[in-house]
């Protein structure tokens, strides 16, 4: 019997460790469970029979009016996940409708399951996106006017602030039909239960007065 060469060897073993990996989760926590009652997903959504499938199941008419953008912070996203579009289950996409007052932001936030691609429609945005410590959290930032396109990769914490005197537009794109959104402030300031006060004085490096001031304000959802 002959052996294989060992760049063949290699090259097999590489390329099954390529293929052997987990998909990427669709939720936030998935707890294994061994009763079958209990189990809601199975890394997304369960599947109607597609036979019972109409074309209203692959429309989705909520991006027809603007977003309220009376709130603190000026500014409304309406989202197109499975969530509100089943349609999008299984086929790794979904979208979002962006409206912004003038001046109004979405907060730093992030979504740790897909990449977004913006463009703008109205308006003009400052946005931007903060890499990894690795690459020593540079900041990327750009004006964009009306059809401009801006990525913001995926996991990265980004912004979108309206910069106009005017009401701004924008559409996203996200590659996952549950992309997530973990708003930073809200998840720091506004958890429940709150992460302890000594915790954040160290990480912040300020004084407990401060943050009991933060966790003490209400965090506005614009989602």
């Amino acid at each position: 019997m002959k052996f294989l060469p060992i760049s063949l060897l290699i090259l097999a073993l590489a390329t099954a460790a390529a293929f052997a990996y987990d998909p990427s989760p669709l939720q936030d926590i998935c707890v294994a469970t061994k009763d079958p009652n209990s189990a809601v997903f199975v890394n997304g959504q369960f599947c109607m029979d597609p036979m019972q499938a109409t074309a209203d199941d692959f429309v989705f008419m909520g991006f027809r009016n603007p977003g309220n953008t009376a709130n603190p912070l000026g500014s409304k996203v309406t989202p197109a996940t499975v969530m509100e579009f089943p349609g999008l289950n299984t086929l790794g996409i979904s979208m979002a409708r962006l409206d912004f007052a003038p001046g109004g932001l979405n907060p730093p936030h992030t979504h740790p399951r897909g990449t977004e691609l913006l463009v703008v429609v109205e308006g003009t945005l400052l946005v931007g996106f903060v890499t990894s410590n690795q690459l020593n959290n540079t900041l990327f930032t750009k004006v964009l006017y009306p059809g401009d396109v801006f990525v913001f990769p995926i996991g990265l914490i980004h912004f979108q602030l309206n910069t106009g005197k005017t009401p701004a537009l924008a559409f996203s794109g996200l590659s996952s039909q549950n992309p997530g959104v973990i708003t930073i402030a809200n998840s720091i300031f506004g958890a429940k239960p709150p992460i302890s006060a000594d915790v954040l004085t160290k990480a912040f490096q300020v004084d407990k007065k401060v943050v009991d001031y933060l966790q003490a304000q209400f965090w506005y959802d614009n989602n």
